[in-house]
């Protein structure tokens, strides 16, 4: 049985991957926690729904200056249509992460397939795990500011 530390590897692993090579941004993982309540971590966040040997969700949230050094790091310009970039970068990065984190979670036996990503923007926005698990949230710093990877699976009903 795989614990959420086991779980939470391959999500630091592929995030601080997927920023480096896609955005050219540095990002340290910080301690895993339960989070309590639904209030983001962030202003931008992204949400993908998994099902599989288990059925749950991942989410990313970006506070905003790090949102935007995201567009910036992936486009290699300034931002045009500043929202809507936005919430193209945040999607297409928690896709990625995802996905790849998802990659290496099958390595250790655990099957997920993903959604397209939902994008919620706003101050003191919610984001509502389709689990009654425990949220396990990873905190990120990057020199432009920090983001949250959580993911939420229901157990196996047969352990």
């Amino acid at each position: 049985m795989l614990s959420n530390l086991d779980i939470a590897r391959p999500f630091v692993r592929s995030t601080i991957e997927i920023l480096s090579l896609m955005a050219g941004i540095n990002a340290s993982a910080g301690t895993p926690y339960v989070k309590k309540g639904v209030v983001a971590e962030g202003d931008v966040s992204a949400i993908v729904g998994v099902t599989g040997d288990r059925t749950g969700s991942i989410a990313v949230s970006f506070t905003k200056p790090c949102a935007v050094a995201l567009v910036k790091g992936m486009l290699g310009e300034d931002i045009q249509d500043a929202l809507q970039d936005i919430q193209d970068a945040v999607g297409e990065m928690t896709n990625m992460v995802s996905g790849q984190a998802r990659a290496g979670l099958r390595e250790l036996g655990l099957t997920l397939s993903g959604s397209t990503p939902t994008i919620i923007i706003g101050d003191g926005h919610t984001i509502r795990h389709v689990s009654r698990s425990p949220v396990i949230a990873i905190p990120f710093t990057t020199p432009d500011g920090g983001f949250t990877v959580e993911f939420c699976f229901e157990e196996p009903a047969d352990g």
